[in-house]
């Protein structure tokens, strides 16, 4: 951490499984943090759960460690992250009506082709920008319509993380675009909550927050907020929103021919666009800037199906050298791993195929593949899904020309090395492994007046710390490889649809 005398913003990245609250300077150095797990609730298969209370525990047990390292005085704004997909049913007290439903929950899944049939397939994926899939919340608001529609109607409020928040900080529920465009309720060309989806549901517009630009101003931490959290009473709010999006901005990525991939417990490969494009290779959602778009492609297991195998079949992730072995075994092996292909979708399909559904496979086995051949087939997949998104891309008149790598798979030379040749496309990795709390700083950085623009705010707040070039002598091997590494999902369908 570093240290300064200075003013700083806060980015309270609100996530699946924890809350941090760091603080950065005006040159995107975290000077300070505080952190709160947040616990999941399963109570019955399909559903995952939180209770909405414990946002706010786990925000004030982060941000009273936060402001026990820096004065409260310097902190001159704040703005959230959130974790998308999520959702809560708030009553006129402010309570919570029940626990949250997060965006792993998979109740709604038997109703999602006939709601989706009841839109129009092709009007709902254009409004929205989100192909049809189980994730977005309007599935299971048509869920609790049709289940539970009194619990439903008593909402006074249905609000997402970012709501609820700001709502406990300042008194009033805000949402941002890119907060609440994740709900697939969201209409993302007029910037505006869809109203023939809110009638469509039966739900009123004054039951959702108001929907803002990211960097707009939207209250002031109030007073038994201040006593809660240690922040100052008055120290302006500022709207940010999902992590993901947050995420891309904390990294500079909202920058033509950028792309920002998080090869995370799942994986994303986003890259902005001036136009709302939509596509089966991935997600249109609203900019963290405001301004254009952000084509996200998204795979359910990334480290996750990584941390799997190893746990399953190498022993374990709990001996010290584990990876390091695997890596050295992977590196020596060729390139399409002498005939060993993998289907990494453990937790289901999102692009291309969005198949809740769908398993995870290997073929081609043979008795001289060793627990080396797993591992790179495992990571040449998820490579190879990667490098066809951005093809995809490229196809819809996109430039992807550099990407810009986080997560814990960023820390793996040989899976990053892999995706460079495969793409052809150099990587950067960038110096700060929070990148969604700094998105969120950087938006209050400049809702606070700090810079003018967001692209002069992350311009000053992020940087870079080491870049792997692709080797074109490669990129003949990867393509070949590809085409018969894209034939594993089709060829295995069986397998789950039977």
């Amino acid at each position: 951490m570093g240290s300064s005398d200075g003013p700083l913003v806060v980015g309270l990245d609100s996530s699946t499984q924890s809350c941090k609250a760091i603080a950065w300077s005006r040159d995107g150095r975290a000077v300070a943090e505080g952190r709160a797990p947040l616990d999941l609730m399963k109570p019955r298969p399909d559903y995952v759960e939180q209770e909405v209370t414990d946002w706010w525990r786990a925000a004030t047990v982060a941000l009273r460690q936060l402001v026990g390292a820096v004065d409260a005085k310097r902190i001159a704004g704040i703005a959230i992250s959130n974790q998308r997909e999520t959702v809560a049913l708030i009553d006129g007290a402010g309570e919570p009506i029940g626990p949250a439903s997060l965006w792993l929950d998979e109740r709604a899944a038997g109703l999602v082709d006939r709601f989706a049939a009841e839109i129009g397939r092709e009007r709902l994926h254009a409004i929205t920008g989100k192909p049809i899939d189980v994730t977005p919340v309007v599935y299971r608001l048509k869920w609790l319509r049709e289940n539970e529609p009194k619990r439903l109607d008593h909402a006074k409020k249905i609000l997402d993380v970012h709501g609820y928040l700001t709502l406990k900080l300042t008194g009033t529920p805000s949402a941002s675009w890119t907060s609440a465009d994740p709900f697939g309720l969201f209409d993302i060309s007029r910037k505006a909550w869809s109203q023939p989806l809110l009638d469509h549901l039966g739900i009123k517009p004054s039951q959702l927050p108001n929907a803002v630009r990211s960097g707009t101003r939207v209250g002031t931490v109030h007073a038994a907020a201040a006593a809660a959290t240690g922040l100052a009473e008055g120290t302006p709010v500022i709207a940010a929103g999902g992590d993901g999006q947050c995420a891309g901005l904390g990294v500079n990525a909202m920058r033509d021919g950028v792309v920002y991939l998080n090869l995370g417990t799942a994986i994303i490969a986003g890259i902005w666009s001036r136009e709302p494009v939509v596509g089966a290779f991935w997600r249109t959602m609203t900019s963290p800037t405001g301004d254009g778009y952000f084509l996200e492609a998204v795979q359910r297991a990334g480290v996750y199906f990584v941390n799997w195998f190893v746990d399953m079949f190498a022993g374990g992730r709990s001996h010290p050298a584990i990876f390091d072995r695997l890596e050295r075994e992977a590196a020596a092996v060729p390139i399409g791993s002498d005939g060993l292909l993998a289907g990494t979708t453990l937790v289901g399909c999102m692009d291309p195929h969005w198949d809740p559904s769908a398993r995870a496979s290997f073929i081609g086995m043979h008795p001289s593949h060793t627990l080396g051949h797993f591992y790179r087939a495992g990571l040449e997949a998820m490579t190879l899904q990667t490098a066809r998104a951005l093809e995809e891309m490229r196809s819809h008149g996109l430039s992807p020309a550099q990407m810009v790598a986080i997560g814990g798979g960023a820390n793996s030379k040989l899976w990053t090395k892999m995706i460079a040749d495969a793409t052809g496309i150099s990587i950067h990795k960038g110096h700060n492994a929070e990148a969604s709390s700094l998105g969120a700083a950087i938006s209050a950085a400049v809702g606070i007046g700090w810079f003018e623009s967001f692209a002069e705010a992350a311009d000053a707040m992020t940087s870079i710390a080491e870049t792997i070039e692709p080797d074109p002598r490669r990129r003949e091997a990867w393509d070949a490889l590809s085409a018969r590494q894209a034939k594993v999902f089709p060829a295995t369908q069986f397998a789950w649809r039977n």
